[in-house]
C-alpha cells in the first residue's frame, strides 16, 4: 500500500520411538538440516533428538537466541520469551532484544544476515523479498496445526508458492466501514446502495478514497479479479476481463452518486459525525472516530454491492505482522520453537491486552475480549472476504489514475480505461 525448537528433553527410549513413528501430529520431518526444499532451508528433528542424547547425559545446553520487535513490543516480549524459557527448562535460555520494528527488518537483514536475530517479526509484503534473499526457513513443525488456528488470509499472507514461511501474529492491517449510529442502522450498512439511500434521505456523505488503489480493489476482489504475484514476482491483474467491466461499472456508479465523498483519511476524521455519515478506513483511525462519535460509534464489515445485477460482497486486503526464522541461527530448532510460542492463541491473546493489536488466531479473534473492540470485530468479519497484498509497485500509480477518473465523473470508455491500467500494472 501508499501505503520455527523444540528442544525436545526425552529419554532415549522416547527419542528412538520417535524416529520410528514420526510426530503425534502427524506431520512429515524435515530435511537435514542444511538441505533445501525448493527455495527454502528447512530443518530436522534429527537436531533435536541429538540435543536429547546430550540432555540425558545429564547437562543443559545454552540456548543463546537475538528477538528482533519493535519498540513499542520489548516489554511484552521480553514477558513472552521469559514465560517461554520457564516451560522449556532443559535448556538454559540466553535472550538477546534488539530494537527493530517490521518496517526495517528487511533492510536490517539484508545489511548483515549473520549478524540478523534468529527470530524476527516482519510485514507480509517483505516476504517475496525475504524469501527470494533466503532469509527465512520453511515452516515445516506443526504445519496443520498452525494452518488451522489462525485465518487463511494470513495463512496466504505468511506463504509463497504455497509454502509457509513464517508464523502470523497479528491481522490489524486492513480497512472496514465506520459509520455513524445516529443516521445508518445495522441494516443499513449490509449493503452499499442501504447506505447510500440513507445518507441522500438524511443529506449526508458516504466516504471512500477511490483514487487509492488499496481501496479500489475491492470492488475488482470481491467480484473474483486476481490481483497477485505469480511465482517469478511477475504482477498478475485481470481487471480488464468480463468481471472487472462489471466492477468498474458500479465503482462508477458509486462515485457518480450525489452523497459519494473522496479524500484521504483526514477527510473522514474531520467530516464524520457531522456532513459524513461513514466511511471506509483501517484501526489507525479509529481512536480519532471514536472520539468523534461517542455513543454513536458504529464498525461493520464492508457492505455488499450491486454488481452485475446481483449483490457481490466488496474484498479487501489484509496486511499482517509475521514472524519468521532466519536461516543462518546456530538455533534453527529452538528457534522455530519459539517463533511457534510467541505466535500462539496464549501470547495473541495477551498481546491483544496489552498492546491492542488484532489477533491472527481465530479464537482469540472470535473471544468477547475482541468482539466488545467494534473495530477489531469488523476487521475480524471482513478478514473473510481479504487477501493478503501481494502486490508489486507497477500497481498504484495506474490505479490511483484509473480511480481519479471515476472520481471526476469521467464518461470515457471503462473497457479502454481498463486494459491501460492492467497493461500498466503489469509492465515489466
Amino acid at each position: 500500500m501508499k501505503k520455527k525448537i523444540v528442544s525436545i528433553f526425552l529419554t532415549a527410549s522416547m527419542a528412538l520411538s520417535l524416529c520410528a513413528c514420526g510426530d503425534a501430529a502427524g506431520n512429515t520431518a524435515a530435511p537435514a538440516e542444511g538441505t533445501q526444499t525448493g527455495d527454502s532451508t528447512t530443518v530436522s528433528d534429527a537436531t533435536a533428538d541429538n540435543e536429547a542424547t546430550d540432555n540425558v547425559a545429564g547437562e543443559k545446553e545454552t540456548i543463546a537466541l537475538k528477538v528482533w520487535g519493535s519498540q513499542t513490543d520489548q516489554e511484552l516480549l521480553k514477558e513472552l520469551c521469559e514465560k517461554f524459557a520457564s516451560e522449556h527448562p532443559e535448556n538454559d535460555w540466553e535472550f538477546e532484544y534488539g530494537v527493530v520494528g517490521e518496517a526495517d527488518a528487511q533492510a536490517r537483514y539484508l545489511e548483515d544476515p549473520a549478524a540478523a536475530a534468529d527470530v524476527f517479526s516482519y510485514p507480509d509484503d517483505q516476504l517475496i523479498t525475504l524469501v527470494q534473499a533466503d532469509a527465512l526457513y520453511e515452516v515445516t513443525r506443526n504445519v496443520d496445526e498452525i494452518k488451522s488456528a489462525n485465518a487463511p488470509g494470513t495463512i496466504d499472507a505468511a506463504s509463497y508458492n504455497g509454502v509457509l514461511y513464517g508464523y502470523p501474529m497479528t491481522a490489524d492491517n486492513g480497512y472496514y466501514l465506520y459509520y455513524d449510529k445516529s443516521v445508518l442502522t445495522e441494516e443499513d450498512v449490509k449493503t452499499l446502495d442501504g447506505i447510500l439511500a440513507a445518507a441522500n434521505k438524511a443529506g449526508k456523505q458516504v466516504h471512500m478514497d477511490v483514487s487509492n488503489g488499496w481501496y479500489l480493489a475491492s470492488f475488482f476482489l470481491g467480484n473474483g479479479c486476481q490481483l497477485t504475484l505469480d511465482e517469478n514476482g511477475k504482477q498478475i491483474c485481470d481487471f480488464n476481463n468480463e468481471k472487472g467491466l462489471e466492477a468498474a461499472e458500479a465503482i462508477r456508479a458509486f462515485c457518480n452518486d450525489p452523497a459519494f465523498v473522496t479524500g484521504d483519511d483526514s477527510v473522514l476524521q474531520g467530516g464524520i459525525g457531522d456532513n459524513i455519515c461513514c466511511g471506509i478506513s483501517g484501526p489507525w483511525t479509529s481512536a480519532s472516530i471514536k472520539e468523534k462519535l461517542g455513543d454513536n460509534f458504529g464498525a461493520a464489515k464492508l457492505p455488499t454491492f450491486t454488481c452485475g445485477g446481483k449483490q457481490v460482497q466488496m474484498g479487501s486486503f489484509l496486511g499482517c505482522k509475521v514472524l519468521g526464522v532466519n536461516t543462518q541461527t546456530a538455533h534453527p530448532v529452538e528457534a522455530m520453537e519459539l517463533a511457534e510460542f510467541l505466535t500462539n492463541e496464549e501470547s495473541q491473546a495477551r498481546r491483544f491486552e496489552v498492546l491492542g493489536y488484532g489477533p491472527s488466531n481465530i479464537n482469540v479473534a472470535n473471544s468477547d475480549a475482541v468482539a466488545s473492540d467494534p473495530a477489531l470485530k469488523a476487521l475480524a468479519e471482513q478478514s473473510q472476504y481479504a487477501i493478503s497484498q501481494h502486490v508489486n509497485g507497477a500497481y498504484w500509480t495506474p490505479a490511483e489514475a484509473f480511480g481519479a477518473e471515476l472520481e471526476g465523473h469521467s464518461t470515457g470508455d471503462l473497457q479502454t480505461m481498463l486494459d491501460q491500467l492492467v497493461e500498466q500494472a503489469t509492465a515489466e
